[in-house]
């Protein structure tokens, strides 16, 4: 099963510095080529459905489809909802466990003949995409993006240098993991109203803010298409914002990676 969406941004016109990106979800595999001066979208994006259950193998051959169907050649990237050092998946939340100790790039590109491919965090992606297309463009200092879904999902950018792999949905809060305090999730399981939602997002946002100073957060994940209803309702210092790039954000975000186009420190 295949879908195809038009970018939210019309592709400008004239010569283009073009880069390729792939982001994987717990239900989709969806990829597209970037405007690396923009952020835009080049045509449609393409999704296929992620393979059940989300092993490796099947993931990777989804990926390959992906970039075939465009008949992409040059460079690569891939997000990866867990985290990847050295080139080794080191957690697996949403796909297949089988995934942990795996090296992504034996994986990934050798369902590609072996070409090299550059993979990355989802968040991380779409932090980077962000800050340079997106909510945080205009803003310098350290930028931190929080997707608020399933879990809690992080991104540090310090003056467009990433900081990899934070995990800032595990951070424990008042005695409770961040996420299982201020994910969208748990506001859906208990019910809640944005004026008590918001309450356990301020005691996370407060946390962070307290351990690292941020000039700015960017609020990201489904919950963020509603951002007017619940970020005047935060109590933190720091300022707030809806992500902007929605959907598009990891796909950009892994062709900016792929391009050398960020600079990501360590690992």
């Amino acid at each position: 099963m295949t879908d195809t969406e038009s970018p939210a941004t019309p592709s400008p016109t004239g010569a283009q510095r073009r880069g390729f990106g792939i982001d994987v979800g717990g239900s989709g595999v969806k990829g597209g080529i970037v405007d690396l001066d923009t952020g835009a979208l080049i045509g449609d994006r393409f999704k296929l459905l992620t393979p059940q259950p989300a092993t490796p193998e099947a993931v990777a051959k989804t990926i390959a489809d992906v970039v075939a169907h465009f008949e992409w050649e040059g460079p690569l990237g891939v997000t990866y909802p867990g985290v990847v050092t050295d080139g080794i998946v080191r957690t697996a939340a949403n796909v297949d466990k089988a995934w942990i100790g795996a090296n992504v790039q034996e994986v990934i590109g050798g369902a590609m003949g072996g070409r090299a491919v550059t993979v990355l965090n989802d968040a991380d992606a779409a932090g980077l995409a962000e800050e340079r297309f997106g909510a945080g463009r205009a803003n310098g200092g350290v930028v931190v993006l929080l997707t608020f879904g399933t879990g809690i999902g992080s991104a540090v950018i310090h003056n467009g240098v990433l900081l990899p792999n934070t995990e800032f949905g595990h951070l424990e809060v008042d005695g409770k993991e961040a996420e299982h305090r201020a994910a969208s999730s748990v506001k859906e399981r208990k019910e809640w109203s944005y004026e008590r939602w918001t309450q356990e997002v301020t005691k996370v946002l407060v946390a962070i803010e307290n351990a690292i100073w941020p000039d700015l957060f960017i609020a990201g994940g489904g919950i963020s298409r509603k951002a007017g209803k619940w970020i005047p309702l935060l109590k933190n210092r720091t300022p707030v914002v809806a992500a902007a790039l929605q959907n598009t954000a990891g796909i950009v975000g892994a062709a900016m990676a792929a391009s050398m186009d960020v600079t990501a420190t360590g690992r």
